[in-house]
């Protein structure tokens, strides 16, 4: 027996979900309605549009929820692209966006193929982005802090002058550093405590990266890549 086809498109949000169809005929797509993003409701939402009885394709915009509705779905047996939200083609005027327009507009396109899937990465190589990313973070977090003390450094003509560009050298500078105003004081020393604190992170993240890469199912590729250009690289012994 030859299963029914439908594209199921999914509009994902934090607590709803909005839901289109596409059959396989070229009538316009129908909206189903909205359920929750949860998981349960993912599942309830199989049967309802004919089990195993029809064959569902679905497909969302990948997005800050991830891609747990992807493994959810696949898991079950049944197709799920996630669509690149870049590369998603619109129509001349269209600019008014809301959830069920999106979700129609997804149904149709996946119908008709002319949407460009994302590469889904498994749950380990996603806890490692999960982990690089926070890296970036911290680094980040490192940059706005010592942004702040060199700031801080220039309004009170307090300038390096040393030839060593070395963190140590000049930590070493700014602990000769006094303010007169006991208030200042305190504020410099704010300012150098978190440089350090953050500075602590980012090896401390830098560490855990070279331990999670060792005996990962990508570390040749990735070892390949590294450079001081490109991402970052693990801190000497």
């Amino acid at each position: 027996m030859r299963k029914t086809m439908k594209v199921v498109a999914l509009d994902i949000h934090k607590e709803s979900t909005t839901v289109a169809l596409a059959g396989s005929d070229r009538k316009e797509p129908r909206l189903y309605g909205d359920i929750s993003s949860t998981g349960e409701a993912i599942s309830k939402l199989v049967d309802p549009l004919g089990g195993s009885s029809a064959l569902l394709r679905f497909c969302y915009e990948a997005g800050p929820c991830g891609y747990g509705v992807y493994r959810q779905l696949t898991a079950m047996g049944h197709e799920c692209t996630v669509v690149a939200p870049s590369l998603i083609p619109r129509r001349p005027g269209d600019r008014i966006k809301t959830d069920r327009r999106d979700a129609l507009a997804l149904a149709r396109l996946h119908r008709n193929g002319e949407l460009t899937p994302v590469w889904v990465p498994d749950e380990e190589q996603e806890a490692m982005r999960d982990l690089e990313r926070c890296r970036e973070d911290m680094k980040h977090s490192e940059r706005r802090v010592r942004q702040r003390l060199n700031s801080f450094l220039q309004r009170h003509s307090r300038i390096y002058s040393g030839r060593s560009r070395c963190p140590g050298a000049h930590f070493r500078w700014l602990e000769t550093q006094r303010f007169d105003h006991p208030f200042q004081q305190i504020v410099f020393q704010e300012y150098v405590d978190a440089v350090q604190q953050a500075q602590a992170r980012v090896k401390g993240l830098d560490k855990e990266l070279q331990k999670a890469l060792e005996g990962w199912s990508l570390e040749p590729e990735t070892r390949g890549m590294m450079a001081p250009s490109a991402g970052w690289t693990p801190s000497p012994p």
